[in-house]
């Protein structure tokens, strides 16, 4: 399946395999988690979020946790970052939510990563569809897009779903 997050890392030379599963509207990272039979931990959320000013930013987090994005505003030096509308963000990205991988995004922003990513020998990271995910090691991810490590998660609460 190509997409242009894999066109991307193909140009790259960068190792992945290719994970399908049966997409589940509001299913999150617990669906494809328990789809592919690994941890939840291991499956990456591609956020697109904005700042005070309405600019765009991709925050990469472990599914298991959620930005604390006062936390993430001091790092990045903003007022407050928030999640940005599906509208606003498929704008951004040029993926639909539920589909955004971090890879061949239409607009260039800046990527934070959750620096605990890098201790997991393998990741899952949407490959640009709903329903698609991507399996490779933490450190391409971080070789590929620059991004800035951050300490910004938090476990998701069974109160916060």
């Amino acid at each position: 399946m190509s997409t242009p997050a894999t066109k991307l890392l193909a140009e790259l030379g960068i190792a992945y395999t290719e994970h399908h599963y049966d997409y589940e509207e509001h299913g999150g990272t617990r669906v494809s988690s328990r789809e592919l039979g690994v941890p939840e931990h291991a499956v990456v959320k591609t956020l697109v979020m904005q700042d005070d000013r309405a600019a765009p930013l991709i925050v990469l987090m472990h599914g298991s946790m959620k930005v604390d994005g006062k936390a993430l505003a001091k790092v990045a030096g903003g007022k407050r970052i928030e999640p940005c509308k599906p509208d606003v963000a498929n704008k951004h990205s040029g993926y639909l939510v539920g589909g955004t991988s971090p890879f061949g995004t239409r607009k260039k922003m800046p990527v934070y990563m959750e620096r605990t990513i890098l201790e997991l020998e393998r990741i899952y990271i949407n490959g640009g569809r709903r329903g698609f995910l991507l399996g490779m090691a933490p450190g391409e991810v971080q070789r590929v897009l620059q991004a800035t490590l951050v300490q910004v998660g938090v476990p998701i609460r069974e109160s916060d779903e």
